[in-house]
C-alpha cells in the first residue's frame, strides 16, 4: 500500500478577492470537469487521484479552518489530519507521518508520498505515484522527488539539477530557488526539472527526521507541541539537507493555478454572477459575487472581480504582482466564510467613541446543523432570529426560537443553536475586542446530550 498525503494549505491571497485566509483558492468551484459542471482543485485531483492505478491510502493533511471545505468536497475513504496552528510544510508532513505511524498502523517500510492538493495537471502526474513507489522501495535514493520537465524559463519555480538523466530516477546534483529568466534558460539546458513539491519516501526515514526536532510518545503529544517545529518549508529543512535525493521525471501538463493569469486559463466560464457587457471584451474573466450589478466593456487581458472582502480590476499579466498592494487594503478577517454549520457574512463594522466596538453579522445555520457550544470573553452578542425554527441553549438551558425571537447573551455566557429549519440569524456583537480568536468551544451540546441519553 501507498500512504498519499495531500496538503491543503495556504490561504490564496494571489487569488483575492475570491480567496482569503478562510476561502482558500483550492476549494474554489471554478473549474469545468468532462460533463461541463463545475468543480474545484480539491475535487479535480481526488478524482484523478481515485483514477490511479495504485492500492492508495490516502490522508490530507490541512487546518481547521478548512476541515468544513475538505468534508463538504471531498468523499470516499480518507483520513484527515489537522495542525493546531499553520507552521508551513515541514511540520505539516511530519504531523502527518506522525499520524500514519501511531494512529492509521503504517509501517516504517510503508512509501509516503506527499503531492500539493491544488495542482492542475495530466492523469499521468498522478499515476507517477507507483513510480515513487518503486524509486523508494527499490532504495535508488532516501528521498525520491517528482519533477516537471520545463515548457519555458520560468521565474516562478525552483529547479532540480539532476546529476545525470540515466535510468528512470536521477540522481539529483543541487537545487536552484527562482533564478532568474537567463539562468532559467541554462538551467534547462543542462536537463533541469521544475520542482513540483511531491516528495517520496518510507515512513521511517520521515519519522527519525522529526525526532531530531521533537522527542513525542503519541500522536496527540506530537500534536500538542506542534509549535515546538520549525516553521519552515520541506524543501529547505529537509530536502535540501538531504544527503541522498532522486527525481522521477514528467512531461506533461503541470500548472500552479496560483494568480488570476493562470486560473483563467482554466476557468469554466470568462463571466459569473450579476455582470453584463462581458462579450465586449477580449480575454476578459468577471466574477461578480455581490448583488449589485457589475457592468465590463471594451476591456482587454483584464480580470474584475468583486466579493464581499473587496474589488479587483486588473491587467492579468500584472494580477501576479498584487499580493503587497492587497496586504495594505484588505481587511484582517473575512467578510464572507463557509464553516460547518453553514455561512455568514459581515454586514457591518464600527468603532464608537466610548471606545466600544460593534459587529453585525448574518448567520445561516443550515437544517440539521448547530453552533458548536462556545464562550467568549470580550464581547456581548444579541441574535435576532429572522426566519426558521430551531433552539438555542444558554449555560445549559435550552428554548426554541423562531422569527421574531431575541436571544441576549453576556460575556463568558455558554451558548449555541441549532437548526430545526434553516436559520436565518441577524448577530450584533458588542465589546472592546471583537475578533474570531477570542472564542472557547465545548463540543456540540445536543450531539454530546443524545450521546450521553438525555432528553
Amino acid at each position: 500500500m501507498i500512504h498519499l498525503v495531500l496538503l491543503s494549505g495556504g490561504s490564496g491571497t494571489r487569488l483575492w478577492p475570491l480567496s482569503n485566509g478562510a476561502r482558500s483558492k483550492q476549494f474554489l468551484k471554478v473549474l469545468c470537469d468532462g460533463d461541463g459542471g463545475h468543480v474545484s482543485m480539491v475535487q479535480r485531483v481526488m478524482s484523478q487521484v481515485r483514477r490511479v492505478p495504485a492500492d492508495l491510502d490516502v490522508t490530507i493533511a490541512t487546518c481547521e479552518q478548512q476541515r468544513g471545505s475538505v468534508e463538504r468536497q471531498v468523499g470516499g475513504a480518507y483520513s484527515l489530519v489537522l495542525e493546531p496552528e499553520r507552521r508551513d510544510t515541514a511540520p505539516a508532513i511530519m504531523l502527518a507521518c506522525a499520524h500514519l505511524a501511531w494512529e492509521q498502523g503504517a509501517g516504517e517500510d510503508d512509501t509516503v508520498v506527499v503531492m500539493p492538493i491544488d495542482t492542475f495537471a495530466d492523469q499521468a502526474y498522478y499515476d507517477r505515484v507507483a513510480d515513487l513507489d518503486e524509486a523508494v522501495q527499490a532504495g535508488v535514493a532516501e528521498l525520491v522527488l517528482l519533477g516537471v520537465e520545463p515548457t519555458y524559463p520560468s521565474e516562478k519555480y525552483g529547479y532540480i539539477v539532476p546529476a545525470s538523466r540515466e535510468g528512470e530516477a536521477w540522481p539529483v546534483g543541487r537545487f536552484t530557488e527562482k533564478p532568474g529568466e537567463e539562468e532559467a534558460r541554462e538551467l534547462i539546458s543542462r536537463g533541469a526539472l521544475w520542482n513540483c513539491g511531491v516528495f517520496a519516501f518510507k515512513l521511517g526515514y520521515l519519522t527519525d527526521v522529526a525526532a531530531r526536532y521533537l522527542e513525542a510518545g503519541s500522536f496527540e503529544e506530537l500534536r500538542s507541541r506542534y509549535g515546538e517545529l520549525p516553521k519552515i518549508s520541506f524543501d529547505y529543512e529537509v530536502v535540501e539537507r538531504a544527503s541522498s535525493v532522486a527525481v522521477v521525471p514528467y512531461a506533461g501538463t503541470w500548472k500552479d493555478l496560483g494568480t488570476w493569469n493562470t486560473l483563467c486559463e482554466e476557468m469554466a466560464e470568462a463571466s459569473s454572477g450579476r455582470a453584463v457587457g462581458a462579450e465586449t471584451c477580449e480575454n476578459t474573466h468577471v466574477v461578480n459575487e455581490l448583488g449589485l450589478p457589475l457592468v465590463a466593456l471594451g476591456l482587454a487581458d483584464a480580470v474584475v472581480v468583486a466579493t464581499p472582502d473587496g474589488i479587483l480590476v486588473a491587467d492579468k499579466a500584472a494580477s501576479s504582482q498584487m499580493k503587497p498592494y492587497v496586504g495594505q487594503v484588505a481587511e484582517s478577517r473575512p467578510m464572507c466564510e463557509r464553516r460547518r454549520w453553514g455561512t455568514y457574512r459581515v454586514i457591518d463594522s464600527s468603532a464608537h467613541p466610548d471606545g466600544a466596538r460593534s459587529l453585525t453579522k448574518e448567520l445561516i445555520i443550515e437544517a440539521g446543523r448547530q453552533l458548536s457550544y462556545q464562550r467568549h470573553a470580550r464581547r456581548a452578542e444579541m441574535w435576532t432570529i429572522v426566519s426558521g425554527f430551531g433552539e438555542v441553549v444558554l449555560d445549559g438551558l435550552t428554548r426554541q426560537v423562531r422569527a421574531g425571537s431575541v436571544v441576549s447573551i453576556r460575556p463568558g455566557q455558554l451558548h449555541a443553536a441549532r437548526a430545526i429549519e434553516e436559520l436565518h440569524v441577524i448577530e450584533v456583537q458588542v465589546g472592546d475586542v471583537l475578533v474570531e480568536e477570542d472564542i472557547e468551544r465545548f463540543g456540540d451540546f445536543w450531539e454530546e446530550r443524545e450521546r450521553k441519553g438525555c432528553c
